[in-house]
């Protein structure tokens, strides 16, 4: 801290979220400017998002106080003419006085960052098992009709060989292969939705039904190859993990100016290393038993580290075929099935309901999958898988508890930004993202269910005052913004 920072009589107080790239710009603004700055981490102190809220009105981060005197986010400090920003400054040199409020420790928060994903893995007893079986000369090719299998193994090899090398009687190794099953270290390979669970040791043990070892099962996704080691964890706190991770790797690679990610550099950071361990855990998670609240923070944590996932190791898609193939390849194995984008928002948090250029559900009603959707569409997850490219909402990792609060703080931010709706009193007109096209379904399906959607998810501001106004007067024209669809990479 520099002398005229230890000078100051006030201070410049920033509400931010890690990971979010406009409070890396505001920053990297506020830090040359001589004067202190304390960075309050709505992440890690959650507990002070209602009172930001009730200070500024506003749902967004960063908000920026010099002193008591709010500015507002990081498009209101870049706009402050010079003079303006200077009496600021001198206001928090010379002028002692009361502070928003920090967290209880009042310690700075710039530099702890949230979590960063420590786990220590508790083997499962079957993971030697399985690894000593992947290492002997049992997996191979086999014929089924006129396909051949590669990396299978029939029932019978795999109860002869545990006879053979680990010394089982034959009911002590129809117990085991069923315990590799059960816990998802193998599944038949007789198609999606026949999974053989109630089947597997039944009679003599000597089946010829095929199977692989999970990890085989897809190899295009970005978590298989490798043998799911450890005990499963809750899935709501795995996923917490990862995402934690994620934002830390974001974070640690995020332009000073807050617009750029350098991803390449990110792809052989040591923390990415361990991020990868992690998603290889994803592989045996329990799903069948999640709750509503449990789901919706599980696989929107998962999808947007996903995401990141993605372009690490296969680039951000810069064309609409790209993207088309982006988001319907890019998978993981999760629960013992494949997920891809496209399976996590349309099948899973949608309501199992088709998404953009899609003709068929993605989910079929024998897909073991369906039996883990939604009930319904959640139209809210449309803004927690998706950030405002003005302001983010102060949320980045999502948990069961308070979900429904978290996803409408989301939708808060969202449409608090111009990027996600404007509206035009004069020409009482509302432009809205292409979102609110695309799955115009989720928000009543018709404009007029889709702007009483919009109006009654805003928090109090005068742009919904103005909607309010406009839907008043009766025929509102709607339209819809430009997407944006550049990507944030350095290379």
């Amino acid at each position: 801290m520099g002398e005229s920072e230890n000078s100051a009589r006030g201070r410049v107080t920033v509400y931010s979220i890690q990971g979010c790239p406009h409070c890396v710009q505001a920053k990297a603004t506020l830090g040359r400017l001589g004067v202190p700055v304390c960075d309050v981490n709505l992440g890690k102190h959650p507990e002070l998002r209602a009172v930001v809220k009730e200070l500024t009105g506003r749902s967004t981060v960063p908000q920026i106080f010099f002193n008591q005197v709010h500015v507002g986010g990081n498009d209101d400090l870049q706009k402050l003419d010079p003079e303006e920003l200077q009496k600021l400054v001198h206001l928090v040199r010379d002028e002692p006085t009361d502070t928003p409020p920090l967290p209880e420790d009042e310690q700075s928060e710039e530099g702890t960052g949230e979590a960063d994903g420590e786990f220590v893995c508790e083997r499962d007893e079957l993971a030697s098992l399985v690894e000593d079986f992947k290492g002997s000369n049992v997996i191979g090719s086999h014929r089924m009709g006129l396909s051949l299998i590669k990396k299978s193994f029939s029932e019978k090899q795999l109860i002869d060989w545990l006879q053979k090398e680990k010394g089982m009687a034959r009911a002590q190794a129809c117990e085991t292969g069923l315990g590799l099953l059960e816990r998802k270290y193998m599944v038949s390979v007789e198609g999606s939705g026949k999974r053989a669970e109630g089947r597997f040791g039944e009679g003599s043990c000597r089946g010829d039904t095929l199977y692989r070892l999970l990890e085989h099962e897809s190899p295009l996704a970005l978590n298989a190859g490798q043998t799911a080691a450890c005990t499963p964890l809750q899935a709501a706190e795995l996923s917490s993990i990862m995402r934690e991770i994620v934002l830390k790797l974001f974070s640690d690679h995020l332009s000073a100016d807050g617009k750029r990610v350098d991803y390449k550099a990110m792809k052989v950071s040591p923390l990415f290393e361990r991020y990868c361990d992690m998603a290889v855990q994803l592989q045996r998670v329990e799903l069948a038993s999640l709750t509503r609240e449990e789901k919706l923070a599980f696989f929107i944590n998962t999808y947007n580290a996903l995401v990141i996932h993605g372009y690490l190791r296969l680039g951000p898609p810069t064309s609409m075929w790209q993207r088309y193939r982006f988001f319907n390849y890019v998978s993981y194995l999760i629960g013992g099935e494949v997920f891809t984008l496209q399976d996590i928002e349309n099948g899973v948090l949608r309501g199992n309901s088709k998404g953009m250029a899609q003709l068929l559900r993605p989910f079929s009603k024998t897909d073991p999958r369906l039996q883990i959707a939604l009930p319904d569409a959640e139209p809210l997850i449309h803004f927690a898988l998706n950030c405002g490219a003005s302001g983010c909402p102060p949320i980045k990792t999502y948990t069961p508890q308070g979900i429904d609060s978290q996803l409408r703080t989301a939708a808060e931010a969202f449409l608090e930004n111009d990027d996600g709706c404007v509206v035009d009193s004069e020409k009482r007109e509302v432009r809205l993202s292409q979102i609110f096209k695309w799955y115009k379904a989720d928000f009543g399906g018709t404009e007029e269910k889709l702007l009483n959607w919009v109006l009654e998810h805003m928090g109090d501001s005068p742009k919904k005052s103005n909607l309010q106004g406009i839907l008043s007067a009766g025929k509102t024209k709607v339209s819809y913004l430009p997407y944006d669809w550049s990507t944030n990479s350095t290379h």
